[in-house]
């Protein structure tokens, strides 16, 4: 089994958790159903996913999560630009969490593709 604290995608994807909920807490109250707790929940998909796909026992099994994790990042990444449209989030937290999603979903993507060339 694996451990998936050791997998630098997913302390990255969780730092990153950590920060869309000190984001999030400003947003407005009538977003807590809406936007606020999608972008939530879709964030932490993503380490989520890894760490129950290093519960599994094959490496195809771990590389499915893998993509579920991508399509997480992928969703929290238009997430991210909704909130910038609708004036929830500042330019400057909009650049900095629109970086580190997409340096998610590169790393991500790299760790399914080293899974797909052992299987």
């Amino acid at each position: 089994m694996r451990d998936f604290r050791k997998y630098d995608v997913w302390k990255l994807s969780h730092e990153f958790v950590l920060e869309i909920y000190t984001v999030t807490k400003d947003f407005p109250k009538h977003e807590i159903y809406g936007i606020t707790n999608q972008i939530r929940r879709a964030a932490a998909s993503v380490p989520t996913n890894i760490s129950e796909g290093c519960g599994r026992s094959s490496d195809a099994e771990f590389s499915r999560f893998i993509h579920i994790a991508l399509g997480s990042a992928a969703e929290v990444e238009y997430l991210i630009q909704l909130a910038f449209d609708l004036k929830y989030l500042e330019e400057k937290f909009y650049q900095d969490l629109t970086t580190k999603i997409n340096l998610t979903k590169m790393k991500l993507y790299h760790l399914n593709k080293s899974l797909q060339t052992k299987s």
